[in-house]
């Protein structure tokens, strides 16, 4: 924890003094390499080869790295002049960020490097689809002219229904939008006035899945995305639909899709993504109306490029003190010591708080108050917000870029501080307001010597939890016997209740049921509980998902 002063970056470096150290552990684009030796010694090395890497990175500034050098704690150790990390791609998943924030090194991506290259890939894949490319070709270069066996259709006048409206998902839309064809989209967490301005209506899933003649996904891979269109909601499609697939494997039930082709309930497809890759045998090979590719969504040269050039200057930026826009897990200013303890509790809030509010709110309030309300306390918000969008934006959230999702999906965002707090000597309450005028709200605290968390408010109940890695919230009318049966459901299936707290407003009004459990509870026992005990809100949040 000694270290921690590296991620701060106070001071400008002196570039004439001592020429910093770049290692670079993987093969990086011409452009980048000359970005970073104008100003650093650029060394390199194998970072696949732990043999090689450990000794490598011992006196070094910086470490880029792509997808094959594994970035551990072990890393860290080794690294003892370490400031940056950069991975040079969107993915940080060989990268351990919570072991870099801990030895106060600073970790970037290149968070937008391949969105452009994603989203054409995602079209590719639906002209191939609607016209059988890929089919005619391979019959032509086998010697047959098979003309009316590959007919196509238009998409002039068609309905698209695109499934996320994070950045690939926009870029798809008004691409598409430019065929003329009519675009709808569903996503919770986007208001209606924002997709309105990229002429995108948004509709239900079920509208979706009822009016499209194309349906492509542009979503994360969570436990309410995984298998969102599987085989109810392929019996519920268009006969002539065709379904795109350039996010994440498993979405779209790739089983449940081949039955439905199978059965003629499904058109065609077009998939880039499966859910275990490599993979070089799948159900969905078998279908001649089907276009496959081995996940190219960000393969271009030019996805390479910028990737590369985005890491090498935001290496410079960090090398040398500047603001660094694609941070992940720093804000790039100096934090209050007392204020440090309090960031990953405010990301926590946000996270329980996206998951009781099941949408996005039309404003956000951060209020702080105790002690800490006398310091700078704004990175406090911001880690609220990068909880708030953790588990439902396809790319990266960070310190920086919270702030621009929240603008980008019609969020007003407030932060209020008191340095007056009557029950606890510091609270962070994260607050927010929805279309409908219903207000949610998470209250927490640190206690203790250890500072230990504590959830002490939710929507206005007093509780005091601790927050756990599986969450679960049921908002009922308060009467007898509840406890027991939502104990006996989950009992029924070996999952183990850690503890449980029960608010109210007053006999026989409104109560809440918080709990936290050993084992995840899935949508469908979630559904489950909520409908056996009549309740008017069923939530659940996984806190250990990164």
């Amino acid at each position: 924890m000694s270290r921690d002063c590296r991620c701060t970056f106070h001071t400008k470096r002196d570039f004439s003094l001592s020429k910093p150290v770049v290692l670079v552990a993987e093969e990086l684009s011409p452009a980048g390499i000359a970005v970073l030796e104008s100003d650093f010694e650029v060394r390199h090395t194998n970072g696949a080869d732990r043999a090689q890497l450990l000794p490598a990175v011992a006196d070094v500034d910086a470490l880029i790295v792509r997808s094959a050098t594994k970035v551990t704690a072990e890393v860290f150790e080794h690294a003892r002049k370490l400031r940056v990390v950069a991975r040079a791609g969107v993915g940080l998943d060989n990268v351990d960020v919570e072991a870099a924030t801990k030895a106060g090194v600073m970790v970037v991506n290149a968070p937008t490097s391949n969105i452009v290259t994603a989203a054409e890939h995602a079209i590719a894949l639906l002209l191939a689809t609607a016209r059988n490319v890929p089919q005619g070709h391979a019959a032509l270069k086998k010697g047959e002219w098979k003309r009316s066996k590959y007919t196509g259709v238009e998409l002039q006048g068609k309905t698209v229904g695109v499934l996320g409206l994070g950045r690939i998902g926009v870029l798809v839309a008004q691409r598409l939008a430019a065929f003329d064809m009519n675009v709808i989209a569903f996503d919770p967490y986007v208001q209606a006035a924002r997709a309105a301005q990229f002429g995108v209506k948004l509709v239900s899933l079920d509208e979706v899945l009822r009016e499209s003649d194309f349906i492509t996904v542009h979503l994360p891979k969570t436990p309410e995305t995984l298998g969102l269109i599987g085989d109810k909601e392929l019996h519920e499609v268009k006969p002539s639909v065709r379904i795109i697939n350039a996010a994440r494997g498993g979405i779209v039930d790739e089983d449940a899709l081949a039955l439905a082709l199978k059965d003629g309930r499904v058109a065609g497809a077009g998939i880039d993504v499966f859910t275990s890759e490599p993979c070089t045998d799948s159900p969905l090979f078998q279908f001649d109306n089907t276009v496959v590719t081995p996940h190219l969504g960000a393969s271009t040269h030019e996805a390479q490029e910028k990737a590369g050039t985005q890491v090498a200057r935001s290496v410079k930026l960090a090398l040398s003190g500047e603001f660094v826009p694609d941070a992940v897990n720093v804000q790039g200013g100096a934090v209050a010591e007392d204020v440090k303890p309090g960031l990953p509790l405010a990301e926590k809030l946000g996270r329980i708080f996206t998951a009781l509010a099941g949408g996005v709110p039309v404003r956000l309030d951060v209020v702080v108050r105790g002690e800490i309300a006398a310091l700078d306390v704004k990175v406090l918000e911001l880690a609220a917000l990068k909880g708030m969008f953790a588990d439902v934006i396809e790319e990266s959230v960070t310190f920086v870029n919270a702030p621009l999702l929240a603008r980008d999906r019609g969020v007003e965002v407030t932060l209020t501080t008191s340095e007056d707090s009557p029950d606890w000597r510091n609270v962070v309450t994260v607050r927010g307001t929805m279309a409908d005028g219903a207000v949610v709200s998470v209250s927490g605290t640190l206690t203790g010597p250890k500072q230990i968390e504590r959830i002490v408010e939710i929507n206005g109940y007093n509780m005091e939890l601790l927050p756990a890695a599986h969450m679960a919230f049921f908002a009922y009318t308060d009467r007898p016997g509840i406890v027991g049966v939502v104990g006996k459901l989950l009992g029924d299936l070996g999952i183990n209740i850690a503890s449980m707290q029960v608010g109210r407003d007053e006999k026989g009004g409104k109560a809440l049921i918080a709990l936290t459990v050993d084992s995840g509870i899935t949508p469908d026992l979630l559904d489950g509980i909520t409908k056996e005990i009549g309740a008017d809100m069923g939530r659940r949040v996984d806190l250990d998902r990164d």
